[in-house]
C-alpha cells in the first residue's frame, strides 16, 4: 500500500515504477500517443467516410480525456491537505473517473445513433486507407498500454486502471475497424461499417457503466469492495475486554486509501489504551486500513442514537 503516503519516498523501495511519479509519467506518455492518434482517426474517418474510424476516434477522445483527468488527479492528489480540505484533493480522482464514465456513455449513444442511420442507407467507404489508419491506431494503443503496464500502478489505482482499460478497449476498437475494412474490401459489404461501430459503442458502454458504478459507490461512502464490514466487526469484537462495537464506518477516500471509524464499548477496569493499541494494530495488519479513528467507551458513557 505504498502509494498513499508521500510520493517522494516511493522510489527507494524498488517500487520505483509504481509510485505517483511512475503513474504521472506513464499517463503523460499514453496521453501524447492517444491524442495524436485520435486526430489521425478523426480526419481519416471523415476522409474515408468510415463510421468505424470515427467511433474509434470518439473512443480515443474519451480516452484522452480520461488520461488527462487521471493526470490532473495524480497532480492534485500530491498537493498537501489544508484546514478547509482535510483529506487534501484525493477525492478529485474519483470525481474525474465519474465524469469520464458519463462522457463515455454520451459518446457511445452518439455512435449508435449515427449507425442506425447508416443501416438504412449504408454509404461507400474507402476501405484501403481506412484499414491503414486503423492499423496505425492499433499499434499506438498497444504501445500506450505497454507504457502504462511498465510505469504505472495498473492493479492498485482505480484511476490509472480506468485509463488503462480505456486504452485496451481502444485497441479492440481499432481491431474492429480493421476487420470492417477487410470485409468491405473483400466483399463490398458496406453494412460492416455501422455494425462494427455499434459493437465498439457497446464495448464503450460496458466500461462506462462499470466506472460509474464504482465511483458512485465511493462517493456514497460505500464500504471498500475489498473489505467485508461484518468481518471487521467480528474481529474487533474478538479483542479481549471489548463488549460491543458500534457506529462502525469504513469508506474509501481514493483508490488504495481507506478510512475507518468506530466506537468500542469496553469492560470497566480494563486498560483502555492497551485495547486501543490492539484495535489499531488489528485494523492495519488485517485490513490494511491506516486511517482509523477509534473511540473507547466505558459502560457508563451515554450518547444519542446514531442515525447511520
Amino acid at each position: 500500500m505504498h502509494h498513499h503516503a508521500h510520493g517522494h519516498c516511493d522510489h527507494h523501495h524498488g517500487h520505483h515504477h509504481h509510485g505517483r511519479e511512475g503513474n504521472r509519467k506513464g499517463l503523460a506518455i499514453a496521453l501524447g500517443i492517444t491524442t495524436s492518434i485520435m486526430v489521425l482517426e478523426f480526419v481519416g474517418g471523415l476522409v474515408t467516410n468510415s463510421l468505424a474510424l470515427l467511433s474509434d476516434s470518439g473512443h480515443m477522445l474519451s480516452d484522452a480525456a480520461s488520461l488527462l483527468l487521471s493526470l490532473m488527479a495524480v497532480w492534485l492528489a500530491a498537493k498537501p491537505a489544508s484546514p478547509k480540505k482535510t483529506y487534501g484533493l484525493y477525492r478529485f480522482e474519483i470525481l474525474a473517473a465519474l465524469v469520464n464514465g458519463v462522457t463515455l456513455v454520451v459518446i457511445a449513444a452518439w455512435i449508435i445513433w449515427e449507425a442506425v442511420g447508416r443501416f438504412v442507407n449504408p454509404p461507400d467507404v474507402a476501405s484501403g486507407p481506412m484499414m491503414a489508419v486503423a492499423a496505425v491506431g492499433l499499434l499506438a494503443n498497444l504501445v500506450s498500454a505497454w507504457v502504462l503496464m511498465r510505469k504505472a500502478d495498473v492493479k492498485g489505482n482505480v484511476n490509472v486502471r480506468s485509463a488503462y482499460l480505456h486504452v485496451l478497449g481502444d485497441a479492440l476498437g481499432s481491431v474492429g475497424a480493421i476487420g470492417a475494412g477487410l470485409i468491405m474490401w473483400l466483399f463490398d459489404w458496406y453494412l460492416a461499417d455501422p455494425l462494427i461501430s455499434v459493437l465498439v459503442a457497446i464495448l464503450i458502454l460496458k466500461g462506462a457503466f462499470a466506472v460509474v458504478r464504482q465511483t458512485v459507490h465511493i462517493l456514497m461512502e460505500g464500504t471498500p469492495v475489498a473489505i467485508d464490514q461484518t468481518e471487521v466487526k467480528t474481529a474487533l469484537s474478538g479483542i479481549e475486554g471489548v463488549l460491543d462495537v458500534h457506529d462502525l464506518h469504513i469508506w474509501t477516500i481514493t483508490s488504495g486509501l481507506d478510512s475507518l471509524s468506530c466506537h468500542l464499548l469496553i469492560e470497566d477496569g480494563r486498560d483502555a489504551q492497551a485495547i486501543l493499541q490492539q484495535a489499531i494494530d488489528l485494523v492495519e495488519a488485517r485490513f490494511h486500513i491506516r486511517h482509523a479513528t477509534i473511540q473507547i467507551e466505558m459502560p457508563h458513557i451515554r450518547h444519542g442514537e446514531m442515525e447511520v
